[in-house]
């Protein structure tokens, strides 16, 4: 079937603004948001993570989310499964987590996940000092 000029690839392939973009969140997109507002400050999740922590979806979609509604939540605090800080802002998204006392590994471009990530119930940093 060919496809009609009016309708572009990236709408048949499901890639085009999601309902609910421009307008109030979704369902979905709500359970997203408050996954975020949830993460203490001090920890992070990864994309990846909320995925899972709101039980569907994927990273991607939840990056999307955060794209469209992100600036009512703490969105710095949602980073790639690498530890590299949101890459729509990282310069940005490194200065607040910085600022919370989120520890970055060597280099100080990547978070340091495997101190910082929240493991859904803790709500104040139990870290020990690194040598």
């Amino acid at each position: 079937m060919p496809r009609s000029a009016s309708r572009s690839a990236s709408v048949s392939a499901g890639l085009a603004t999601r309902p609910g973009s421009t307008g109030p969140p979704t369902p979905y997109a709500r359970q997203v948001l408050d996954c975020v507002e949830r993460i203490p400050r001090g920890f992070v999740l990864t994309y990846g993570d909320v995925a899972e922590y709101v039980g569907g979806g994927s990273g991607r979609v939840v990056g999307n989310v955060l794209h469209h509604h992100g600036h009512e939540v703490a969105w710095w605090r949602v980073l790639l499964a690498t530890g590299h800080p949101n890459p729509a802002s990282p310069v940005k998204a490194a200065e607040k987590l910085k600022a919370e006392g989120v520890p970055f590994l060597r280099g100080g471009d990547r978070v340091d996940l495997s101190t910082a990530r929240w493991d859904g119930r803790r709500t104040s940093p139990r870290r020990t000092p690194r040598r």
